[in-house]
């Protein structure tokens, strides 16, 4: 394994302090033993690193703990040692010949990392600060889940090098059908991170609601932000708010892909301004579930001019590179008007300095530009026209993140019997379901570099609180995280990863994460 390619003087002197370490045992992915004589846990990790090796021996936090990262480095240092102190109860200075050693070399793969942990330290190197971040992620699980009565911290020896499959690895959160305040959006993005997810799609307007301000047109969120389904008080964010989000998610090395859908989906919209609809009389606020009967008036200059301001507001206040404009379940607009619209829209969207992003009904434009993505909500069997949409987008130069409803909406039932869920894609979609399928082989013909990655969409229609998300979306965004980030493994199985996710409970547990306990799982 070359592991220690190319560390550089910083990584070489770390390994002359550190010492020697001798190889027991080897896995790929799989649930290692405890090395022979030692009385720490080697813990397993989700999603499977690409490569492991176990060693004999482990880490043990004492006084003499320091951390070494400097540079680009040491954002990622100090969130670690924010981790640990409150953790371990040590002081863990910054000192730069610490034996926690952080370091930013060339020679990693994109989003990689390397993580080296032996007797005498603990080194992690990437080729940036997000790919540190990521090997920061399974360093917290190695680590004993916290406990106020453990004084003597140890994490076990081990040497690992990992990369992601794909670039893309997403959750979406519908903050439409029922309004998260800043809070709650913080602590989904600190969950999702655990995982190395590094994409949140905000679903920030639908027919119950609009949910950012835009300057100039203030009755969106005083009429169209004023409630959710129900009836309830809604809410909706300001555009400091809103900001304040997106420099969290970048703390977190997660980017945010705002999306606000249309030419359906537009009701909240369309009760807020009259002059958004063809007839010029503003529609009834709606608080129920049905979808489809809304559209923006396709032929009015001035619909264009509102998603203009709308797109540039949203594209200044968001450094990440999409803006998602919807564009599913239209059937309110003709199909001529719905290609228009896109055709249009898109264009809004490539001269605000944005890639068009939209569900893949969207194929059914004509001129979209070149690298367009299309996101797949249909079935991992594709129904209808989702196929020739999907070859249309992909034959014209766009990427395909996938989010095929019956295994990767995380809104789904687990069972006929729950009282929390919608169960229209998949009654219901259990555990194993959502971890028995690959990207790929949805459209087999083409090839790996079509696809952007996956997402794992949590639809909001009954979903009231934050507990609700954590119940809905844990422990199946787990199965979704691995497979956008671990390298597609004929020997995968579902029975070694249910071993793994009983481990990970812990750490939910620990960390107040209101979880499912599925079945199929032995939970510790």
């Amino acid at each position: 394994m070359a592991f220690l390619h190319r560390m550089g003087w910083y990584g070489t002197l770390a390994i002359i302090l550190a010492g020697a370490s001798t190889v027991s045992t080897t896995t790929v992915a799989g649930v290692p033993s405890n090395p022979p004589g030692e009385n720490v846990t080697m813990r397993s990790v989700i999603p499977a690193p690409v490569e492991r090796i176990n060693l004999d021996g482990s880490y043990r936090f004492n006084s003499d703990s320091a951390i070494a990262a400097t540079g680009e480095a040491r954002g990622v240092g100090e969130y670690l040692a924010g981790i640990l102190r409150g953790q371990t109860g040590e002081l863990l200075p910054f000192n730069n010949l610490g034996n926690i050693v952080l370091v930013v070399e060339p020679g990693h793969p994109q989003n990689g990392y390397s993580l080296s942990i032996n007797s005498s330290r603990i080194w992690i190197a990437a080729n940036d600060a997000a790919g540190l971040f990521l090997g920061v992620q399974t360093l917290r699980q190695l680590l004993p889940p916290p406990n106020p009565n453990t004084h003597n911290w140890a994490v076990a020896a081990t040497e690992i090098t990992d990369f992601p499959r794909f670039s893309y690895r997403g959750a979406m959160l519908d903050v439409a059908r029922h309004f998260f305040g800043v809070e709650d959006v913080k602590r989904y993005i600190d969950e999702i991170a655990m995982l190395k997810l590094n994409v949140l799609h905000l679903h920030l307007s639908d027919d119950q609601g609009w949910r950012l301000q835009i300057n100039g047109w203030p009755r969106l969120t005083q009429v169209g932000g004023a409630s959710e389904v129900g009836g309830g008080a809604g809410g909706f964010y300001t555009q400091a708010q809103y900001s304040e989000i997106v420099a969290y998610a970048a703390s977190r090395y997660i980017t945010i892909v705002p999306e606000f859908d249309m030419p359906g989906h537009t009701n909240a919209a369309l009760s807020s301004y009259a002059e958004l609809n063809c007839n010029n009389r503003a529609t009834r606020p709606y608080h129920g579930y049905g979808v489809g009967f809304s559209s923006l008036c396709v032929r009015k200059e001035l619909t264009y001019k509102f998603i203009a301001d709308v797109v540039n507001q949203v594209a200044a206040l968001t450094p990440g590179p999409y803006f998602h404009l919807g564009g599913d379940e239209s059937s309110a607009t003709s199909l001529g008007d719905y290609k228009y619209f896109v055709d249009r829209v898109a264009k809004i969207i490539t001269d605000a300095g944005k890639l068009p992003m939209g569900w893949h009904d969207i194929g059914y434009a004509p001129n979209l530009p070149k690298g367009t993505v299309g996101e797949y909500w249909d079935y991992t069997t594709p129904r209808g026209a989702s196929a020739s949409l999907i070859e249309w987008l992909l034959d014209a130069g766009g990427k395909l993140v996938m989010a095929p409803s019956n295994v990767a909406y995380v809104d789904q039932k687990y069972s006929s019997s729950e009282s929390i869920g919608t169960n229209w894609a998949q009654p219901p979609l259990t555990l194993k379901e959502s971890y028995s399928w690959d990207p790929t082989s949805v459209f087999p013909s083409y090839p790996e570099q079509s696809f952007l990655g996956v997402e794992a969409p949590l639809w909001t229609e009954t979903v009231k609180t934050m507990a609700d998300i954590e119940y809905m979306a844990f422990p199946r965004i787990a199965a979704i995280a691995e497979i956008g980030w671990s390298k597609l493994n004929p020997s995968r199985s579902f029975e070694e990863f249910v071993i793994r996710l009983a481990t990970f409970g812990v750490y939910m547990e620990s960390a107040g994460i209101n979880f499912k306990r599925t079945p199929e799982v032995p939970w510790q």
